[in-house]
Parts: structure tokens; sequence; C-alpha cells
């Protein structure tokens, strides 16, 4: 195996350097992802859990990622599969020319509402600014980064399933799934702040995890900063994920005792003060101002399911409460189950067929492993539990339509994956039961024939 991802990687580094339209283009590209996974692949190397097969699945995640973002860049598909990163490309490229004194391009960057942290996704001109302050303007070097950055997922995931369910199983197969399931890749092999993002969550999941079950000043600095990288990012999912981690510290991820509920106390002041420090209630009295409003809400759907064919549900006006409460069953349909087979009217559509066709048949599991993570896991998984049920709502109410619902849903089923594992196992479990039950039943019979066979000697 680890030969036969060498010779990948080196042939897909010979295919960078071939297809790039010049070869310090491609060149700078692969030192700066060699550099990024030379760090990742330190640190997934230092689990001590089945650090072989991690690193395994990191690599041939990355590799994945890099083949992806390899043909849409050299076919200049971003307009086709996220044409959101030709934004970015301009906008990171305006910052650096911000930061080098050009008032121009400041007030070019101004506009997209990044500057005072009212807009969305500003941390994502910081990190193009960033590379390309480094290297050069290069889209290819910003693909790269977030292949890594979504490789590096999969291991993340499996700790946390791990550290919830005690079972190796159970992680292997949450982390493959996250690693190669064609969305995942997808969004994390472009320009976009998508792989960033779910990296992020599954970071900060981890970290809470691990403070649950004991104070530990290293996690509690992840977990800051990870918050604070998700603001940057995508602001609403920042307080949705510090909703569900707050409300888990709250609760208790492990028996309460005296000595655990002074920990959860300490935890919870300890980040509010570390995201006041980073200037997150600035931060929050514009964005909630301006965006915590169901008219704000219905007037972004409205926009959002009228503006392409793949709109839905257009008559729903969630700018009130009876509105919004009418939505979210519908909305929750689409963002779990679309794009459907009737919805399959052009080619982008189309290629998504074979991985919905996984995902509804994963579904059964999904719920068992749901059934079973609240009867047996319910502490433990309740930050996954409280940030998936809360974000799934909120995106059932104001997405309308169908890409971007099957967009958005990446960030939920990298958690879904994990109760998906659960249900996985929990089923061949129940059929390597039933089978061995069923081995034993015709030995005992086998047993009594033979027993009440006649002898010769009766003869």
């Amino acid at each position: 195996m680890n030969a036969l991802l060498t010779i990948l990687a080196l042939t897909l580094g010979a295919a960078v350097l071939q297809l790039s339209p010049d070869v310090p283009f491609g060149a700078s590209a692969l030192i700066l992802c060699g550099v990024l996974a030379g760090a990742a692949g330190l640190i997934v190397s230092q689990v001590k859990t089945d650090k072989t097969f991690l690193v395994r699945i990191f690599v041939g995640g990355l590799l994945v990622r890099m083949f992806i973002g390899l043909l849409i860049f050299h076919f200049s598909l971003q307009d086709f599969f996220g044409g959101d990163a030709l934004t970015y490309d301009a906008l990171g490229l305006a910052k650096l020319q911000a930061w080098n004194g050009d008032r121009y391009a400041q007030s070019f960057v101004a506009l997209f509402g990044g500057e005072d942290g009212g807009g969305g996704g500003w941390g994502m001109l910081y990190l193009v600014a960033s590379v390309y302050g480094m290297i050069g303007r290069n889209m290819l070097a910003i693909q790269f980064v977030n292949a890594v950055v979504g490789a590096a997922t999969a291991p993340v995931i499996f700790l946390c399933a791990r550290h919830i369910f005690r079972n190796l199983r159970v992680a292997r197969i949450a982390a493959i799934f996250v690693a190669f399931y064609p969305s995942l890749v997808l969004w994390s092999s472009q320009g976009l702040k998508d792989g960033p993002i779910v990296f992020l969550l599954a970071v900060s999941m981890l970290a809470t995890l691990r403070l649950g079950e004991q104070f530990n000043v290293k996690y509690l600095a992840i977990l800051s900063c990870s918050l604070f990288a998700l603001l940057s990012l995508r602001f609403y999912i920042f307080y949705i994920a510090l909703a569900a981690i707050v409300t888990a510290f709250i609760i208790g991820m492990r028996a309460v005792t005296a000595q655990s509920l002074l920990r959860q106390v300490i935890i919870i002041v300890t980040l509010v003060l570390a995201l006041t420090s980073l200037g997150v209630t600035r931060f929050a009295g514009s964005q909630l101002g301006q965006y915590a409003d169901l008219s704000r809400i219905q007037r972004s759907r409205a926009d959002a399911s009228t503006s392409a064919q793949s709109g839905f549900a257009k008559d729903i006006d969630v700018s009130t409460a009876s509105g919004a409460l009418t939505a979210i069953p519908i909305g929750t349909i689409y963002l779990l189950f679309a794009p459907f087979p009737w919805q399959l009217a052009s080619l982008r559509q189309s290629i998504t067929l074979p991985e919905m066709l996984i995902w509804w048949a994963s579904f059964p599991a999904m719920v068992l492993g749901i059934w079973f993570a609240i009867k047996y896991r319910f502490r433990q998984v309740l930050p996954i539990l409280v940030f998936t049920f809360m974000l799934t709502i909120a995106y059932s109410l104001f997405q309308g339509n169908v890409g971007t619902a099957y967009r958005q849903r990446a960030q939920l089923l990298v958690f879904y994956f994990i109760f998906v594992a659960v249900g996985f196992v929990l089923l061949k479990e129940r059929r390597d039961i039933k089978r061995l039950q069923q081995q034993r039943l015709a030995a005992r019979q086998s047993n009594v024939r033979a027993t009440a066979r006649p002898s010769s000697s009766n003869i």
C-alpha cells in the first residue's frame, strides 16, 4: 500500500508540472502542498491508535483531492463547479494589494463587507492573500491548501468517532467516508471556504470531546482558535457551534460530579474570555443585528429559490413564525435528500446521482446509529447531536435552492457519517450473531440426528 501511494504521488506530481501553464507555477503549488501535507502527516503519525491506517487514509484522501483539483484548474471548471473560487481569487489578490498600500484595492475589498466583520467569508480573503503574498497569485496553490485541509478532516473524524464509541471499526468507516465521499472531495479540492469550514468544525468537536473528559489548556486554545476561524469564514455556523458546545458543557459529557461541574464552568468562562479577547463581541453586534431577522432570511431565501431552475418551495414565507414552522419539514427533506432523480435536468446535477444513491442507501443506517447514540452514548455525543440538529433546522429555513442545499450538506455529512458507521457496524454485528445462531442450531440438529441414528452393533 505504501509503495502504491508513493507511485501515485510521484505520478500526480509529474502531471501537475506537465499540465500547469508554466513550471514555476505548478512547482510552487506542489512545494506549498508538500510542506503543509508533511506537517499534517507528522501530526497524524503521532496518534497512537491505528496510526498506519490514519496516515494512509490522509495520503489517499489528499491525492484524490489534488487530482480533482488539478482537473478543475487545468480545464478552467471553477465556474462550473464553484464560481465563488474566482471571487475569492480576485478579492484575495485585492486584499494583498491593500496590505501593500493600494487604496483602490482597499475600497474594492471593503465592498465585500469583510473589513469590520459584518460580512461573511473575510477569513478566506486573508488565507488567499497570505498564500499569494508568499508565492504569488496561484489558484492551484489555494486548491492544494484546501486539499490538505480536506484530507486532514478524515483523521479528525476518526478520533471523534473513536472517542465517543470506543470502536475501531466505527472510526475507520467514518474516516473512509469523509476521505473519499465525492461531494466532500469536490468541495475541498477547489478554492472555496467549504473545506476549511468542515475541518474547523471537526477540530472544534474533537477539542470539545477531549475537554469534556478532562481540562487541557492545549485543547482549550485549539477550540478557541477554531471557533474564531469559523467566525471569519461563516459567522452563523460559529454561533450554532458555540451554542452546541456551551450546551454540551452545561449538561456535561460525563457523569456530573463536583469536580466535573467546576471544570465545565472554568472551561465555559475561559472560552468566553478568549473569544472576547479576539473581538467576537465586536463582530456579534453587527452580525446579529443584521441577520437575526426572519424578514431578512425570507429575502435571502426568496432570491435563492427564484434565481435558478433548481429553486424549491417558492411560495413559502419564512418571515413569520408560522411560515418558518411550515418551511422546516420540506426544507429538511431537500437538505437531506436533494437532488431527487426527477430534478437531474443538467450535467452538473446528473453527476451527483452515484453519490446520492450511496447516501440514500446509507440513511437507514444513520437513523439506527443516531438511535444507538442517544440510547447508549447520549452525553458523549451531545455536542455533535446539538450542532447537527441546529444547523439542519437553520439550513431548512433559509435554503431555497437544491444546488446550495447539496453544497451546504457537506458541513453536516462529516458528522452524519459517524452515525452511518455506527449503524453499519450494528447491522453487521446483528448479521454475525444471526449467522452464529444458525450455525449453532445446525450443529445441534446434526448432533441430534447422529445420536438418533442406530449403530451397527444394535442390528
